[in-house]
């Protein structure tokens, strides 16, 4: 093979090495995002959840529209192919926050995906906050 021919193949190499490690990058990123959103979306189901335990009278097991104390995640959401869902404090008559940890690596590259949703009393309005 001519000189020529040898620097092409090399070019082709490299070149496709690239293409490659990009398209690996891409798809990592993607994975990190699509899980951000499942959890967020399961923070705001959960947040819901937790605005209809204030708002539901203490004979249907409820905060009687006085307090979110005693609300818990529900077992069977307390985990799924998102991540894990707790209540780390228990709630008061004025909020609750439950805390997400994502199953994908965050920001830091060494910790997963972190949120907590704090779910307001007086209004249906929640505060979210990435912490990775």
């Amino acid at each position: 093979m001519g000189q020529q021919q040898l620097l092409l193949i090399v070019l082709s190499i490299l070149i496709v090495g690239i293409a490659i490690a990009f398209g690996v990058h891409l798809f990592r990123a993607n994975a990190v995002e699509t899980n951000r959103n499942a959890v967020i979306s399961d923070l705001f189901h959960l947040g819901f959840r937790a605005q209809s335990y204030f708002r539901r009278p203490t004979s249907y097991g409820g905060g009687n529209g006085a307090t979110f104390s005693g609300f818990v995640v529900p077992p069977l959401l307390t985990s799924n192919d998102n991540g894990t869902f707790s209540i780390p404090v228990d709630g008061t008559a004025v909020s609750v926050t439950i805390q997400a940890v994502g199953t994908e690596i965050g920001e830091d590259q060494l910790n997963p995906i972190k949120y907590q949703l704090t779910a307001y009393s007086a209004s249906a309005n929640f505060t979210l906050q990435k912490d990775n």
